[in-house]
């Protein structure tokens, strides 16, 4: 009995000590409501800081360090290094505030996880000749701060806990995550084989053009000269400008390796052009439901992606098609003929003499007079807007053999002409540009009233 009451003693002052440490210490309140400004835990400017080490929470140790503008890791790997995660790091450590010193001369730092630190930092900006240490230990019981100390102070201080998750990175969170390095404003072309499809496009001037194309089931034409949606192709170009690695599989892999990861006969390969030099990335086999191995083909290097780039990638010639059957807008036209039943009817702007008054359409035959300017800029601008719902590889039954109506327009001051015929098969309307293959179908309603308007507009 004697022992029990010792023992429940015992417990008593040991609960009566923890409540006392509970509550004195680290139940006050931890942002302190003085109006008095925060002590920072360093003197520093962000911009000044050149060196950064760090061992996270996991054990692993990274340094990184500036080399002119731009951060370099240093440690355990030399490559470059993530500048919004390191530059995160560093304005971090320049901004930090002590919350509140919570003991000046600790005689332990096992209550505050500090004997082992969580984390620990160190840091050199201009003119430092030591490492400035910062050491974090474990949260408050309210988990709104944690403990921490600096080497060139004994005292134990509490700073906010959302930067203890800004400051705990791994090697891969501050390692550049880019896949593909290259300048995109230098991009002249890109050629993407994926399975038995291919295709290949080019800058045109300030356009795309699709130079080859071969579908995935291996069908279309070897050498085309297309018209490419500019829109679409640049969405690819900074897909893969902007690619990131989700995890480094294997930084120096095996011919085994390669083939154990798909990538000795790879799924996809992808050149981003720029002159006489190129950018190759190669997509492997599968790795888990969302990621794909892949490899920049100038680094040994394998890691994963995510798989829909694939998907992407495995995209057919027409998806990068333009599907605008024509290039002029209504407001750049300048003389518009329309071919219909073997009638001709052709239409001129007249340009304003008077500055602030709208131009007109004249109608220059087969009866000459000036339309309704309404009318006719509804009417163009249907035509201007049609588009490709989507390509057939050839002509035949489209009724484009016997045209049902034949566009041709004048734009920008005359500098500039297109044409484009139109069939119809049954309910269906196509198009067809010259010296491209095949032919678009498009809107069959569209192109109804686009004739019904023409013969209001013809009389």
């Amino acid at each position: 009995m004697r022992g029990l009451r010792s023992t429940i003693a015992l417990v008593v002052v040991l609960a009566g000590l923890g409540a006392y440490i509970y509550f004195v210490t680290w139940k006050q309140p931890d942002t302190p409501d003085t109006g008095k400004k925060l002590e920072k835990v360093f003197t520093v400017a962000s911009d000044k800081i050149n060196e950064i080490k760090i061992t996270s929470a996991s054990g692993e140790a990274t340094a990184a360090k500036k080399d002119g503008a731009t951060w370099k890791l240093t440690e355990p790997v030399s490559a470059a290094a993530d500048e919004s995660e390191v530059s995160s790091i560093a304005n971090t450590l320049a901004s930090a505030d002590i919350v509140r010193v919570v003991d000046e001369n600790p005689s332990n730092l096992i209550d505050y996880g500090l004997s082992n630190p969580h984390v620990a930092l160190a840091f050199k900006a201009d003119g430092d000749k030591d490492y400035r240490r910062l050491f974090l230990g474990e949260k408050t019981p309210t988990g709104s701060d944690v403990f921490a100390r600096r080497n060139d102070d004994k005292k134990v201080f509490l700073i906010a806990a959302y930067q203890d998750t800004s400051l705990n990175k791994s090697t891969f969170d501050l390692r550049d995550k880019n896949i593909l390095k290259v300048d995109r404003d230098k991009i002249d072309g890109l050629d993407v084989t994926a399975g038995a499809g291919r295709l290949a496009i080019a800058k045109d001037g300030g356009d795309w053009k699709l130079k080859s194309a071969v579908a995935p089931e291996g069908k279309g034409p070897r050498s085309v000269d297309i018209r490419a949606d500019y829109g679409t192709v640049e969405g690819l170009i900074g897909r893969l400008q902007t690619a990131r690695m989700k995890s480094i599989v294997t930084e120096n892999p095996s011919a085994a390796d390669l083939k154990k990861y798909g990538l000795d006969k790879p799924q996809a390969t992808v050149n981003l052009n720029t002159g006489s030099a190129k950018a190759t990335l190669l997509i492997g086999g599968k790795s888990d439901d969302t990621s794909v191995y892949a490899r920049d083909a100038s680094k040994p290097m394998v890691v994963t992606v995510e798989s829909s780039l694939l998907d992407e990638l495995k995209k057919g010639p027409d998806d990068y098609r333009r599907k605008d059957l024509f290039e002029f807008r209504p407001y750049n036209a300048s003389h518009v003929e329309i071919t219909h039943n073997g009638q001709t009817v052709v239409f001129d702007r007249v340009k304003s003499a008077k500055e602030g008054t709208p131009d007109k359409w004249h109608r220059v035959s087969p009866n000459a007079g000036d339309v309704d300017k309404d009318k006719f800029d509804a009417f163009v601008g249907r035509i201007a807007n049609m588009r490709a719902d989507k390509f057939v590889p050839s002509a035949a039954g489209t009724g484009l053999d016997k045209p049902a109506m034949t566009v041709v327009v004048k734009f920008d001051d005359g500098k500039k002409e297109e044409r484009v015929t139109f069939g119809q098969s049954g309910q269906d309307v196509y198009a067809a540009r010259p010296g491209e293959p095949g032919a678009a179908k498009t809107d069959a309603a569209d192109f109804n009233e686009s004739l019904k308007s023409l013969d209001e507009l013809s009389k």
